[in-house]
């Protein structure tokens, strides 16, 4: 699968999941802006990964979880001066900062559903306004999540914004797939990232294998080929939907404890 003479966003790629979808796209030959929080040591490590592969790699900084109509358009034209003809989005950028139902705060609430929800939301918006006026086949993918499945008792916000995220991209397919542009997720199940790896004890990781088919706790890497599958011509026929990348966790009611 080839991405040859393409470019793409992609959002919080500067390090976990974002970072492995980014370095699979360049590989495949699309050039990139990759949108990140801060210019550290991940981003710049991030950016000369994909280099290597002989493409162009862009660095913005922005927070989207600051109210969209303060940081898209702004975002939009730095993306625009950088290269202007982008048409694939991967809207991977997102947080976790939950608490108890009963705890949680409006501030918390708010910052999950803006990054998790709105910035994709209106992102693709930007870019569909462009990719109709000129006629332009977009992709755009959304990195949502296995909480859009299944729920936890503590973990409401993000949930909540994960479920969000599934059904925008159903109702996204349904308004923009009649201009070409197609509208997919990939939904990660537990992944070891920069943003997982504090709260996973040797016990969270052996109960997370245990609750898992396949018996592993990967990291960003598995999904990559999904994400690369999804934006490339081999998926032309796939609007609307969500690819799973969960090891089998949520096909499984319980794993066998006898």
């Amino acid at each position: 699968m080839r991405l040859d003479g393409r470019a793409a966003l992609v959002t919080g790629g500067t390090q976990g999941i974002g970072a492995a979808i980014a370095m699979r796209l360049a590989q495949a030959g699309c050039h990139l802006v990759l949108a990140g929080l801060r210019d550290d040591e991940s981003a710049q490590a991030t950016l000369a990964a994909c280099r290597s592969f002989g493409v162009r790699v862009h660095l913005v900084i922005a927070d989207l979880s600051q109210p969209a109509p303060e940081i898209v358009p702004k975002m939009v034209e730095q993306v625009d001066r950088l290269e202007s003809e982008v048409s694939i989005l991967i809207n991977n950028a997102g947080t976790y900062c939950d608490r108890a139902f009963l705890e949680m705060d409006w501030e918390t609430y708010q910052k999950t559903m803006r990054l998790n929800v709105e910035s994709g939301y209106f992102l693709t918006q930007a870019f569909a306004r462009k990719w109709v006026a000129a006629g332009v086949a977009g992709r755009v993918l959304f990195t949502g999540s296995i909480n859009g499945e299944l729920a936890e008792p503590d973990h409401t916000a993000y949930d909540t914004s994960k479920g969000a995220v599934r059904m925008m991209v159903r109702t996204l397919c349904v308004s923009l797939a009649p201009y070409k542009i197609r509208v997919n997720a990939m939904a990660p199940g537990l992944i070891v990232t920069p943003l997982t790896a504090a709260a996973l004890t040797d016990a969270a990781m052996d109960w997370m294998k245990l609750h898992t088919p396949n018996g592993k706790v990967p990291g960003p890497e598995v999904c990559a080929g999904a994400a690369l599958f999804l934006v490339s011509d081999e998926a032309e026929h796939i609007h609307g939907q969500t690819l799973l990348v969960d090891g089998g966790m949520s096909v499984w009611q319980q794993p066998n404890l006898a």
